[in-house]
């Protein structure tokens, strides 16, 4: 509706408004309502970017803890096979 009544002057926004039943007063305000939610476009963007470079910091700490859970588990399974070969080679010392 806001295009649609761009073009037009205050005698044809009347009729308008009257054919739709609308007031001139809500067309006014939803194109106030468009016109500042184009101007924060930008300021917008640099909210989503400061997001963004957020996101990307956190992704790269968890990805770090990551890794190194994977490393410390590898070492974890690595120890239990060399516990399991060693007491085959060597048995329990309760057989002792």
């Amino acid at each position: 509706m806001v295009l649609e009544t761009a073009a037009l002057n205050a005698a044809e926004l009347a009729e308008y408004c009257r054919r739709k039943g609308l007031f001139a007063e809500q067309i006014a305000a939803w194109r106030a309502a468009c016109m500042s939610a184009n101007a924060s476009a930008p300021q917008q963007s640099r909210g989503h970017q400061t997001q963004s470079k957020e996101d990307k910091k956190r992704i790269r700490q968890l990805e770090k803890d990551l890794q190194r859970k994977e490393k410390a588990l590898a070492e974890a399974a690595a120890l239990l096979i060399l516990r399991k070969k060693a007491q085959a080679i060597w048995g329990d010392k309760e057989d002792d």
